[in-house]
């Protein structure tokens, strides 16, 4: 063996390399450590679960913090009566499976009692979740909700602290909000005040995939591609629905999709895309330049019902 063959063998030799699941535990274990002091510091939290793919990976990291069966406070849902039934049958099967509480509280049931007044038939309910939410509130007088936002999403969004603080009129405040230095939280309330924490703020839409894949975590079926008949309206493929007919002069496809996000079928788009596992969709995923919420929601185009509104009204 000469001198000059010896440093080929060498490099030939070299293992090959492999990715990395560090960054995925790290955001891990500082979920698990928010869920944790969630537990310990509040009397009556709830954790707010969708059957969304971010309220399940808070659920998995919740499982891995206490256990099944052992999770230490019940979840929450605000329903608008308008969900894709895909999902509210997979929130159900979910919450059995773990054994864990589960309250659903109906826009219909607020709109029923006067609190919730649509101005027509067709009006979506999505934004008047936040007067079911406030009402859930004061009937169990949770002192902490937990939900799945994530400062990628939207830019109100990103304004959140973890622990975010609301007032008694269930109001978010941006210049109320305390400082989150060191990991310690100021989780002191006054009567009639509570918190909406968010575990999952630093996690982006690709690790929420990375995570899924990882972790084998199922998902409503609506998630994956499929076909399904759409329109185009304002930039999006809105999906033809009773609740969601075509329009005068519209053209009904069908095409193959899938939903990046899920809520209400009167708001919620699907996007073109023939991804039929987390793995293509965390391919998928590395391509896109448009957050999940601003390339599918409806809602959000409109400036009066935009997201930092509807925070300071006392939405998720």
């Amino acid at each position: 063996m000469n001198a000059r063959t010896e440093p080929q063998l060498l490099h030939a030799a070299q293992p090959t390399p492999t990715l990395s699941n560090a960054h995925l535990d790290a955001l891990e274990e500082e979920t698990i450590f928010i869920l944790r002091e969630v537990a310990a510091a509040f009397e009556r939290p709830a954790l707010l679960f969708s059957g969304g793919k971010d309220s399940l990976v808070m659920l998995r990291c919740a499982e891995k913090a206490f256990g099944v069966g052992r999770i230490p406070y019940p979840l929450l849902m605000i329903d608008t009566g308008h969900n894709f039934p895909e999902v509210t049958d997979f929130r159900d099967q979910r919450a059995a499976e773990l054994k864990t509480e589960l309250i659903v509280r109906g826009v219909e049931d607020s709109m029923a009692r006067g609190s919730v007044r649509l101005a027509h038939p067709g009006e979506s309910r999505n934004v008047h979740q936040s007067v079911t939410l406030l009402e859930a509130i004061e009937e169990f007088r949770f002192d902490a909700l937990i939900g799945g936002g994530r400062r990628d999403e939207e830019k109100a969004r990103a304004k959140e602290r973890i622990f975010s603080h609301r007032d008694s009129f269930g109001q978010w405040q941006p210049k109320a909000q305390r400082p989150e230095l060191w990991t310690l939280f100021n989780t002191r309330l006054k009567p009639g005040e509570h918190f909406r924490v968010f575990p999952i703020s630093n996690w982006t839409e690709l690790d929420v995939w990375q995570y899924i894949e990882r972790e084998n975590i199922a998902l409503p079926s609506i998630y994956y591609a499929h076909e399904r008949e759409v329109v185009e309206r304002r930039g999006l493929l809105v999906p033809v629905t009773p609740l969601t007919p075509a329009k005068d002069g519209e053209v009904v496809e069908t095409r193959t999709v899938r939903f990046r996000t899920v809520g209400d079928i009167t708001c919620t788009c699907p996007v073109e895309s023939p991804a039929a596992t987390p793995g293509e969709i965390v391919i998928e995923t590395l391509t896109v330049s448009v957050s999940e919420r601003g390339a599918t929601r409806m809602d959000d185009k409109t400036s009066d019902a935009s997201m930092e509104k509807r925070k300071k009204d006392g939405y998720f």
